[in-house]
């Protein structure tokens, strides 16, 4: 059983000049990424086997993130290419903290169709895994999840969800990213979002209060990051601090779906029903894993060559 990645493919161009803003920066490397790409990545990196949908252009943008795929061990098959639209960029500032600013020029990813997601066999998927970072604006690829949470949902099949929230794609209608959010929420078997994402979705003002509402609105096993404090952890009604791992951050580009592929790599190993069955204490384990995953990415620059560092034996 494999586990299937859907959404966005773009390349990431990083301002080299650490701590200098995007309109100050004048040196730029460039990195293949993308929320769910990223989490494709991660999983193969840790033995997995993974399948990424996601769409780029014809060109050598595109023909990189499909290589860089292969390379990691990702099927590739539902990578499609679109002659009409070049492929996704982000560019990227690095500031002193690690921390990351975002300005999209958005392209190919946008345009998988819900026909397209439509023709993927989905009776050797065990789980999927929604990163929501573009698919929740207008076009091709919202129709294309909506499309797909309904067949995970008649099949079965464990949802995973991570909003990915970036405010400079829904500069001026949060609303209906919320919304989309909900929705999701209210349908997967686990979710992870950052502590900013869990107070936006939920309207409260503290994290706690978000958790509470999380508890009582949705049935998922959740986890909110809080970064240097740890994670929060959401099973049952109730709710603990898993700690994170002291390190110190080069960047943290990745670290979120790194946590994510580690969480899911976990699961693909356990049958479905196991899956959904997990005690607070299992659970426990594979959420203290998945910051390891994390932390050991936070320690290079640029997701995919984190990655290459990734092994399960960090588990141990």
């Amino acid at each position: 059983m494999k586990i299937l990645c859907i959404g966005e493919a773009l390349i990431d161009m990083i301002c080299t000049d650490k701590g200098r803003s995007l309109s100050e920066g004048n040196h730029f490397l460039k990195k293949t990424g993308g929320a769910p790409t990223n989490v494709a990545a991660a999983i193969a990196a840790l033995g997995g086997t993974v399948e990424l949908a996601a769409k780029v252009g014809n060109d050598p943008f595109g023909k990189q993130l499909i290589q860089v795929m292969r390379e990691f061990g990702v099927s590739t098959r539902w990578m499609l290419v679109d002659d009409a639209y070049f492929t996704t960029f982000a560019f990227v500032s690095l500031m002193e903290d690690g921390e990351r600013d975002f300005v999209f020029n958005r392209g190919a990813d946008g345009q998988l169709s819900r026909e397209e997601v439509d023709e993927i066999p989905l009776n050797d998927v065990s789980i999927i895994h929604f990163g929501s970072a573009t698919g929740f604006l207008p076009g091709p690829l919202q129709a294309a999840y909506q499309s797909l949470l309904q067949k995970a949902l008649q099949k079965n099949i464990f949802i995973s969800f991570d909003p990915n929230y970036r405010h400079l794609l829904f500069p001026n209608n949060t609303q209906t990213f919320i919304d989309q959010s909900w929705n999701f929420l209210k349908a997967c078997h686990f979710y992870k979002l950052s502590d900013e994402e869990a107070m936006l979705i939920t309207g409260a003002i503290t994290v706690n209060d978000a958790a509470a509402i999380l508890l009582e609105k949705t049935e998922a096993v959740f986890t909110i990051t809080l970064g240097k404090e740890g994670t929060l952890f959401g099973y049952g009604g109730n709710t603990s601090i898993i700690p994170s791992i002291p390190i110190q951050p080069v960047d943290t580009t990745g670290a979120g779906d790194a946590f994510v592929g580690a969480v899911l790599y976990q699961l693909g190993s356990l049958s479905p029903d196991a899956m959904k069955t997990l005690s607070a204490d299992e659970w426990n384990r594979i959420i203290t894993n998945g910051n390891k995953a994390g932390a050991r990415t936070c320690e290079y620059l640029g997701a995919m060559e984190a990655f290459k560092h990734l092994n399960n034996q960090i588990f141990q």
